[in-house]
């Protein structure tokens, strides 16, 4: 009996299948959209990698206003993005006492303008959310989501206490280096030069890593090295995440996984955010793309008194240095876009069906439980038709075109990161009760 069920069941299946390809063969363009538009205003969209400027949290300049920065609120409203994570991040620079401190200032700006915008800019528009619950309660509200993530745990220092106080301020992930090894562990940029610093994670490191998971930090190990991810997965007691990665087998960049790391981050229970940087989707399109809009950043620079730097010249600034640097890029990549929309007989751009390609690959190799989607918007991302946050749409659609269900899109665009967050944090309730 149970043999016939499971072979009717099996049946079913296949016809269904048949019945949603046949679907999407015969649904003209304007059905598709419309389908697309109905399941995008039914899910709750989520960005997990959205970095932050703090001059654009103040009274006189913020995120109400329709800035150049790729996301602000009235992009988010465009384009029915609901959930932004934004980001506290600190540069790598020197491993001394007063590294640290500068970063750990730098950190809690960046804290504090998130709260700003939250409590004192714009309360009526966006709500800070710690737990999945948060999320869900404040998007029925019909209120855009803010979640804090911390990209590169330099700015703890050597004082594991500023783990928990991070927890508190409202970071729920944290990656524990950057470009460049941290304290706490070796960071994916040592495949340049073949020079670690650790081996992995550091001592201090390992005990970031318990704390994390005692406190209800999600793990990123989208920039530390393999090496270091490896050791991550075998001291952790929770899921982890990729909070802005791509497919290694598709494009090859130290920044993206690799099938061996997809498959310790499905075997963990984890998810990996697939990320629109141009340079980790479609190496040929980059590299062909890149001349013509490197010459245009040039002239851009030059029009603004900066001098262009290469991205070795860049990693030799101090955090100050690299923090002025970095608004100018913001600055002038928003000059960029709105110059390129414009003109014609351009190489062909990394876009939104190069993006979905790693989604389908790593889908196909993990299952769909275990993918995510992420921008990198105001820190290198953005791509051909979701170049902001007004064009998330963009990225359902494309979604549909492939056949995936409501269900599934729904697991990608938020379902899987926050069932993630739901179990780190059941596992730091378990190991705080102990």
């Amino acid at each position: 009996m149970k043999q016939i069920s499971i072979l009717i069941a099996i049946v079913f299946l296949m016809i269904s299948c048949k019945q949603e390809k046949s679907e999407k063969e015969t649904l003209s363009n304007d059905q598709l959209i419309a389908k697309a538009k109905e399941i995008h205003e039914r899910v709750i969209t989520l960005d997990t990698h959205c970095d932050i400027n703090i001059k654009n949290f103040t009274d006189s300049i913020n995120y109400t206003q329709d800035l150049n920065s790729q996301i602000t609120l009235p992009k988010m409203n465009q384009g029915g993005l609901d959930v932004a994570w934004f980001i506290v991040y600190t540069g790598q620079d020197s491993l001394t006492p007063s590294g640290y401190a500068k970063a750990y200032d730098i950190a809690m700006s960046k804290f504090d303008a998130i709260h700003k915008l939250a409590k004192e800019i714009a309360p009526d528009q966006i709500e800070l959310a710690l737990t999945s619950d948060d999320v869900r309660r404040i998007h029925k509200k019909g209120k855009k989501v803010a979640m804090i993530g911390i990209e590169n745990g330099y700015p703890v220092g050597l004082d594991i206490a500023n783990v928990k106080k991070f927890h508190d301020l409202g970071a729920r992930y944290m990656s524990l280096s950057h470009n460049g090894h941290s304290q706490l562990c070796d960071s994916n940029t040592g495949e340049a030069d073949g020079i670690w610093l650790h081996n992995g994670l550091s001592d201090l490191g390992k005990e970031v890593i318990a704390e994390m998971n005692t406190h209800g930090i999600m793990i990123d190990v989208s920039h530390p090295s393999k090496e270091s991810m490896r050791q991550m997965i075998e001291l952790t007691k929770a899921p982890i995440i990729a909070s802005h990665s791509s497919a290694r087998a598709l494009c090859d960049h130290s920044r993206n996984l690799d099938d061996e790391q997809l498959e310790w981050l499905k075997e963990n229970g984890g998810v990996v955010q697939t990320v629109a940087f141009t340079s980790y989707l479609n190496t040929a399109k980059f590299e062909k793309r890149v001349v013509k809009e490197v010459e245009i950043g040039k002239q851009i620079a030059d029009s603004m008194g900066v001098t262009w730097l290469e991205r070795e010249e860049v990693m030799k600034l101090s955090t100050e240095e690299k923090e002025k640097y970095y608004d100018f890029l913001g600055t002038m990549a928003a000059i960029r876009r709105a110059k390129v929309k414009k003109m014609d007989n351009l190489p062909p751009a990394v876009d939104v069906v190069d993006f979905v390609n790693h989604i389908d690959y790593m889908v196909d190799k993990i299952g769909i439980d275990h993918v995510g989607i992420s921008s990198d918007f105001d820190g290198g991302g953005g791509i051909e038709g979701w170049s902001d946050a007004s064009e998330t749409f963009n990225v359902t659609i494309e979604l549909v075109k492939r056949g995936y269900t409501e269900e599934q899109i729904e697991k990608l665009w938020s379902g899987n990161l926050l069932r993630v967050l739901d179990e780190v944090q059941k596992v730091a309730r378990e190991l705080q009760k102990s």
